[in-house]
């Protein structure tokens, strides 16, 4: 049996606004290539597959468009889980109708954990494998509210709920288990030790919900897991592995291989783990130093036979603001396939004075908590309580995150 194992599409995601479509277009005639080419059995896409909770008609079409193409391959079943970018009610909605095509979707923890455990068959009805599909667990999912809980209580209590829902749906998996038939998990979550990229939001408030990889039942033969865009493995083991994002979604990730993961298994026994490098189609690429340091990269750019057009984002380092920088960097470019973005500037110390670093920064490039603490700063609010405001300014971005994804 062989598993092809994909994650964090974001389907319909802008970069400075740009968005990503031709890349994800290029992106899945591949995936459905490599379906073909190596005889996949089962498709995992473990969450994220939407940028947002309410994704664009262009998003929704080229994953419709996906569907259709996949009944026509050779795929037997398809497993799709909801993550934490992912809207419940939208990947849900036609779950009945891309049931009768072998194609599983669960947007959201099910209320019937039997729900949750699938059973891939080949032509003839034998069973290949028990998947435990287990989709992005949100806090109402894994534990009850409780007044007044402190920080480290939620902590013990959302990780000790995560490695619950696994444990149950492990001992119905085993329940399940034909002879000959490998346990398969996926997951959408943050597992602690991984490499996290600056695209990527925390899931559970300041990384609550990590585990470790023993959240994981021995019986697991495989875990597909989604959420960081870094291919990589979790607790040193080759059977846990996040596949990553197979687009760049942010510049943070430009030196990160892009990954699909292709599982082979004889009979219950894990064979053999092959990574599949996705081709870059639009290259990201990051400049940086003072304005004459950047002509010079801008310069020795080479466009190496790219499909589309390389995106580029400029940091530069200047000794005083220098008000006509991002028009003499643009100047540079000529007729390259290359297109900048976005300019920032970072300015040498004690240049400015707090309220004028303040009215230069830009918004894009700060995170909505950073914003939040540099308020409590500029307020001059007690180190201890500032603590305590932002965590219950986090909790509060956590419940507005789930509210949009119901």
């Amino acid at each position: 049996m062989r598993l092809l194992h994909t994650a964090d599409w974001h389907l319909g995601q802008h970069l400075c606004d740009k968005d990503r479509e031709e890349e994800h277009r290029l992106f899945l005639e591949f995936l459905l290539q490599i379906i073909h080419t190596e005889k996949v059995d089962l498709l995992i896409v473990a969450g994220d597959i939407f940028d947002n909770a309410n994704p664009p008609n262009s998003a929704l079409r080229q994953y419709y468009n996906f569907l259709k193409d996949l009944t026509r391959s050779r795929c037997r079943h398809t497993i799709i889980i909801g993550g934490n970018h992912d809207s419940v009610s939208t990947l849900n909605a036609p779950r009945t109708l891309l049931q009768s095509f072998n194609i599983t979707v669960l947007g959201g923890a099910a209320e019937n954990l039997h729900d949750e455990i699938i059973t891939v068959q080949d032509k003839s009805g034998m069973p290949l494998a028990i998947v435990c599909a287990v989709p992005f667990l949100r806090d109402r999912d894994i534990r009850a509210a409780i007044a007044g809980e402190l920080h480290a209580e939620r902590e013990k209590r959302i990780k000790a709920g995560i490695r619950a829902h696994y444990d149950a749906v492990a001992a119905l998996a085993q329940q399940a288990r034909p002879a000959a038939a490998p346990v398969i998990a996926t997951g959408h979550l943050y597992a602690a030790g991984s490499r996290i990229a600056d695209s990527e939001k925390d899931i559970h408030i300041g990384n609550l919900g990590q585990v470790s990889a023993s959240a994981f039942p021995e019986c697991f033969d495989y875990v597909a897991l989604g959420h960081l865009h870094r291919p990589q493995r979790v607790g040193g083991l080759e059977k846990i592995r996040y596949s990553g994002s197979p687009i760049p979604l942010s510049f943070s990730e430009i030196e990160d291989a892009k990954q699909i993961v292709l599982v082979e298994f004889k009979a219950e026994k894990l064979h053999q783990i092959k990574t599949i490098e996705v081709p870059t189609t639009r290259r990201l690429l990051r400049f940086k130093g003072d304005i004459a340091e950047v002509q010079i990269a801008i310069e020795l750019f080479s466009e190496k036979n790219d499909q589309l057009t390389s995106w580029a984002e400029v940091q530069l380092q200047l000794a005083k603001f220098t008000p006509d920088a991002d028009v003499q960097i643009r100047s540079f470019l000529g007729d390259k396939k290359l297109e900048i973005l976005k300019v920032s500037a970072q300015y040498a110390a004690n240049s400015f004075s707090l309220a004028e670093q303040e009215e230069l920064a830009d918004l894009d490039e700060l995170q909505v908590g950073d914003v939040f603490a540099r308020r409590c700063e500029s307020r001059n609010v007690e180190a201890e309580e500032q603590q305590e405001l932002q965590m219950l300014f986090e909790e509060l971005l956590t419940a507005l995150q789930e509210e949009k994804t119901r």
